[in-house]
């Protein structure tokens, strides 16, 4: 049997460190959408994921990886958003296995009302504090986290 492999003390200070940080910057952010938009972030990102395409559309597979969620919980969400008039899902004409998730000119502006408050949450929860060289190395560190997605989640 292998021997455990233990965090080294410089590995377990980082890794608490970067657990607070996964914790309280998403709380955060879900506490200002949700008192400032009356959105979740998972929703507003669904909601900003479609507005960045020019036709304000994507299969619903394809939205659930933009958004790093299962089908099932982007299926969820968008149920919600549907409810209030902000997207629509539409059959594929050309496979009508295949639901495509649209943005209304409700969501579009849903986003555009939304974007410039979780912008400020934003920069004020995170780059605020960073230096430029810091946000690059950050890009850098976020990049070699998710690399080979497929191998390690």
């Amino acid at each position: 049997m292998d021997e455990p492999r233990w965090l080294t003390d410089e590995q377990q200070q980082a890794w608490r460190k970067f657990v607070e940080v996964l914790v309280k910057i998403p709380a955060a952010l879900e506490g200002q959408l949700q008192r400032d938009a009356g959105l979740t972030h998972m929703g507003y990102l669904v909601l900003t994921t479609l507005s960045e395409r020019d036709d304000r559309r994507l299969p619903m597979s394809r939205l659930a990886k933009r958004a790093s969620a299962s089908l099932s919980r982007l299926s969820h969400v968008v149920a919600r958003l549907e409810a209030q008039g902000w997207v629509r899902r539409e059959r594929d004409p050309e496979d009508g296995r295949v639901q495509i998730a649209v943005l209304t000119d409700e969501g579009f502006a849903k986003v555009v009302e939304s974007a410039p408050g979780h912008a400020a949450s934003v920069q004020h929860l995170v780059f605020d504090r960073l230096t430029p060289a810091q946000v690059r190395q950050l890009t850098k560190v976020c990049e070699s986290l998710l690399e080979n997605p497929a191998e390690r989640f």
